[in-house]
């Protein structure tokens, strides 16, 4: 029986994109994967992700990337978690080999009711498992948790090397804070990687002035 873990990476930070990863086993090799050392990728180090990132890719039978940048999250008709069930049935409909189970880690507080929003999405009959922290209880999971992680610290380092260093990309991180302060200050926008949704975006834009506006400090002596 093949079964299929689901999980994304970057859903809260304030820019860069959101990363969905779908991995297909055989379900005999789910004690492999935990073999290797898979777990929760939050419970790892950015060094042992990375170590474990390829021998991910040799063991699993399929897999699939969907990245959403931050205009398409910006853009999004719904919450975030409607945008998420789209992108997760978007990833798990590309893959090449079907799953018969699909093993979710919920981004919903009632997680039923996230299995059943994606099961109705999927374009092939497949058992969903929609649980909240399934990325430690199920070894395939913890595998797509694992992809998706590096593959976002990844396309974050390129971000950095474009903008310079901007913290950890959360809105609960000062230099995260002060980096979009001062890019907005200088430009008068914020650059193409910022979710202009965020709460923390529109309190900048409101105490620095929108663009375009003019605000009473530049009358000041």
């Amino acid at each position: 029986m093949k079964v299929a873990g689901i999980d994304e990476a970057g859903r809260g930070p304030v820019l860069g994109p959101l990363v969905i990863v779908a991995v297909v086993v055989d379900e005999k090799k789910m004690t492999e994967l935990e073999g290797i050392g898979v777990r929760d990728s939050k419970a790892l180090t950015p060094k042992k992700r990375e170590k474990l990132f390829e021998r991910i890719l040799s063991m699993v039978d399929d897999y699939s990337i969907v990245l959403v940048e931050p205009p398409e999250i910006d853009a999004r008709a719904g919450t975030m978690n409607e945008l998420e069930v789209e992108k997760f049935a978007q990833a798990l409909n590309s893959l090449k080999v079907k799953p018969d189970v699909v093993y979710v880690d919920s981004a919903d507080v009632r997680s039923e009711r996230f299995g059943l929003a994606l099961r109705e999405k999927l374009a092939f009959d497949a058992k969903v498992v929609s649980e909240h922290k399934a990325d430690a209880k199920y070894p395939v999971v913890s595998a797509a948790s694992i992809l998706a992680k590096v593959i976002r610290d990844r396309e974050i380092e390129k971000l950095k090397l474009e903008y310079g260093d901007f913290g950890s990309g959360y809105p609960s991180d000062p230099r995260t804070r002060a980096f979009l302060e001062d890019y907005y200050r200088r430009h008068g926008d914020f650059p193409p990687m910022v979710r202009r949704t965020w709460k923390t975006v529109k309190e900048i834009e409101k105490q620095l002035g929108r663009k375009g506006q003019l605000t009473l400090d530049q009358f000041l002596p």
